[in-house]
């Protein structure tokens, strides 16, 4: 299975600990609290809803008619955990995140990280058995780190 990134398990963290809900609740609630910017689908919630039961923070209750979810408190001290590093509301948080993945920009960043992963393997690909390339090739992306760094440091002043 694979591991989801963290932010719509959290959003249902989130949810969960506002109320139990079924699966159909939660993608409606994901949606709305984006303000339709996001379409939570049953292939992105429910693997989430499992990972979460898997980890132990949530409940399944199959004795209504629906399955119902609910947050334990081992999920409550997870959120605990997490609003430490959090910086204002997460509801604003998550419709600003959104919007920007549903962006101009946001898309156009994709592409060219898409692009750049595929020219990086090929460029990995021609090292092999030339370790000067490799030098070279470590070289440009520890440069490539470097400014980002900086530029991140840039960004963070605006």
């Amino acid at each position: 299975m694979r591991k989801r990134r963290g932010f719509i398990p959290l959003a249902i963290l989130h949810l969960l600990a506002e109320e139990a809900m079924h699966g159909y609740q939660i993608m409606k609630e994901l949606e709305e609290r984006s303000g339709g910017a996001y379409s939570a689908s049953a292939g992105t919630v429910y693997p989430a809803l499992q990972e979460l039961m898997d980890q132990n923070f949530i409940e399944l209750d199959t004795a209504l008619d629906k399955k119902v979810y609910s947050i334990n408190e081992s999920g409550r001290k997870r959120l605990e955990e997490m609003a430490i590093h959090e910086e204002g509301d997460f509801w604003v948080e998550w419709k600003e995140r959104m919007i920007w993945r549903n962006s101009k920009e946001s898309m156009q960043l994709r592409a060219a990280v898409k692009e750049w992963e595929k020219e990086l393997r090929k460029a990995m690909k021609q090292t092999r058995g030339n370790p000067e390339g490799a030098v070279e090739l470590i070289a440009l992306i520890d440069e490539m780190t470097k400014r980002l760094k900086e530029d991140d440091q840039k960004f963070r002043q605006k």
